[in-house]
């Protein structure tokens, strides 16, 4: 599991997390959340998540409050 920050969540169900040791900031879907809901997180909340790659790039996945 890695660590990170929500660093901007959007209205349309996704978000990026800033994450140590990442280049670029890491795209989550509502759909990756567990164990709350996307709409109680919010920008600034640490959080645990796996990294994963995708066409675009790497993605956060099982994204879990810390």
């Amino acid at each position: 599991m890695m660590n990170g920050i929500i660093k901007k969540k959007t209205d349309k169900g996704f978000g990026f997390i800033k994450s140590e040791g990442q280049e670029k900031d890491l795209f989550f879907h509502s759909n990756s959340v567990v164990g709350t809901t996307f709409d109680q997180l919010n920008e600034g909340d640490n959080v645990t998540f796996e990294a994963e790659d995708s066409p675009k790039g790497k993605n956060a996945v099982n994204v879990q409050r810390a």
